[in-house]
C-alpha cells in the first residue's frame, strides 16, 4: 500500500493513519520509543479540531495529565461530568495495548455540548475560548466536590469553598495554571506606588509584525501614562493625578499558557480578521517582566505544546497542534499523528509582510516550568 500524504498549507506531509499507523513507530525507532507512552490521534466530529488540538496539547503537559489520571484513580464512582469524561479519555489512551492509533472522544464531545450550548453546533469554534472554558469548568467541578456542592458556578480566580470564608480553595488546576499579575501605578505627583493583584490562568498578548514572544511580553508590561481624561485617583494626594502604570508577573505558574491575539475586530470591515504576523516563539523562555517581590523570578520554561491555527480568518480554517514528547516533536492533526523535525517549528511562526496567503500560525503556547513548585 502506498504511503498516504496530506497537505497542510503548502507543505506535503506523510500520513500515518489507518494501516500506516506503524510508520510513526518506525520514524521514532523501536529503541527510542518511550516506554509506557502512547500517541493517539482524535477523531473529528465535523468541527471538533478546536477541541482535539487543545486536548492533545494538555495531554502532553505532564503535570496536567498526571493530575487528571490521579483524579480518575481516586474517583471510581462519581456522576458524569466533563472532568470524568476527560479522565476517561486520558485513561483510555494510556491503557491502550497499541503504541499508536486513533480514539474517538465521543463521550467527551457529547458532554461538552451539554455543558455549553455555544459548542453544540457545527460552526467554527475558537480554540482559546474552549481552553479557558475547560480549565475554569474543571476547576469549578473540583471546588464543588471539595465543598460537597454541585460544582460549576465558581470561576478560577474566584474559587472559594462555600462552607468556609477563611481562605480560597486551592485546587490542582490553581497549582498548575494559576499565576498572579500585579498592576503597579505610580503617582507622578507624590511618587506613591499602588499595587493591585489579579489572578490569571493564561496571558493574552498582542502581536506585531516580525516580532517575538519575548518582545510581546515586553510590550505587555510596558509603562502606560495615565493623563488627561484618564488620570489616576491617588489616595495619598486625594485627587486625580497623572501616573505611570504597568503590569508585571508576581507569581509564575507551573504551566504558562500564552495566547497570541491573532484575531482582532476591524471596524472598517465590520468583522474580525486574522493577524498572521510572524511571531517567533522560543523553545526556552524566562519571564523578565516580573515584580520585585516575585517568588522564583529566574524560573525557566520549556515549550511543550503549541496549538496552531491554519487558515486566513477566524471563521474559516483548521486547528492542529505540535507537542514535545521525550525529546522529539510530534504533529497532531485530528486522527493523524506524525513525527516532525524541530526545524519545522519555524513554519508556524507566521508570515512576513511581503507574503500574503493562508497561513499556519502559533496561537496558544504552553510552556512548562523546569522546577514545578
Amino acid at each position: 500500500m502506498s504511503e498516504l500524504r496530506r497537505v497542510i498549507g503548502d507543505r506535503l506531509i506523510p500520513c500515518t493513519m489507518g494501516a500506516n499507523a506503524s510508520q510513526l513507530e518506525k520514524d521514532i525507532g523501536s529503541d527510542l520509543f518511550p516506554p509506557n507512552e502512547h500517541y493517539f490521534g482524535l477523531v473529528n466530529f465535523g468541527n471538533t479540531c478546536y477541541s482535539n488540538s487543545v486536548l492533545q496539547a494538555l495531554y502532553f503537559c505532564k503535570p496536567f495529565r498526571d493530575k487528571v489520571l490521579e483524579y480518575k484513580a481516586k474517583n471510581k464512582r462519581t456522576k458524569e461530568t466533563l472532568l470524568t469524561c476527560l479522565a476517561d479519555l486520558f485513561y483510555s489512551i494510556v491503557t491502550q495495548k497499541r503504541k499508536v492509533g486513533t480514539i474517538a472522544p465521543k463521550k467527551f464531545i457529547a458532554r461538552l455540548r451539554k455543558e455549553k450550548i455555544e459548542f453544540d453546533n457545527y460552526m467554527q469554534q475558537d480554540a482559546h475560548e474552549f481552553l479557558i472554558f475547560l480549565i475554569n469548568h474543571i476547576n469549578e467541578i473540583i471546588v464543588g466536590e471539595l465543598s460537597g456542592g454541585a460544582g460549576p458556578g465558581v470561576g478560577l480566580s474566584k474559587a472559594k469553598t462555600p462552607d468556609t470564608d477563611a481562605e480560597n480553595s486551592i485546587t490542582w488546576i490553581n497549582e498548575i495554571f494559576q499565576g498572579i499579575l500585579t498592576s503597579e501605578t505610580r503617582c507622578l505627583n507624590c511618587e506613591t506606588v499602588t499595587s493591585k493583584d489579579e489572578e490569571f490562568c493564561d496571558l493574552s498578548i498582542d502581536v506585531d509584525q516580525n516580532t517575538s514572544v519575548t518582545n510581546c511580553l515586553r510590550n505587555f508590561s510596558s509603562t502606560e501614562t495615565l493623563c488627561s481624561d484618564n488620570k489616576f485617583k491617588c489616595d495619598t494626594c486625594c485627587s486625580y493625578q497623572e501616573a505611570h502604570k504597568r503590569m508585571r508577573v508576581k507569581k509564575l505558574p507551573t504551566i504558562l499558557a500564552l495566547h497570541l491575539k491573532r484575531f482582532k475586530y476591524v471596524e472598517q470591515y465590520n468583522r474580525h480578521i486574522k493577524v498572521s504576523h510572524r511571531v517567533v516563539f522560543p523553545l526556552e523562555l524566562r519571564l523578565f517582566n516580573t515584580s520585585d517581590d516575585a517568588v522564583n523570578p529566574e524560573r525557566m520554561y520549556d515549550l511543550v505544546a503549541v496549538v496552531i491555527h491554519c487558515g486566513s480568518g477566524p471563521n474559516r480554517g483548521h486547528y492542529i497542534s505540535i507537542v514535545k514528547s521525550h525529546g522529539f516533536w510530534l504533529i497532531f492533526d485530528d486522527d493523524i499523528v506524525d513525527k516532525i523535525d524541530p526545524a519545522t517549528i519555524e513554519d508556524f511562526y507566521g508570515l512576513t509582510a511581503d507574503v500574503q496567503k493562508s497561513s499556519e500560525t502559533g496561537y496558544i503556547l504552553f510552556y512548562e516550568s523546569r522546577d514545578p513548585q
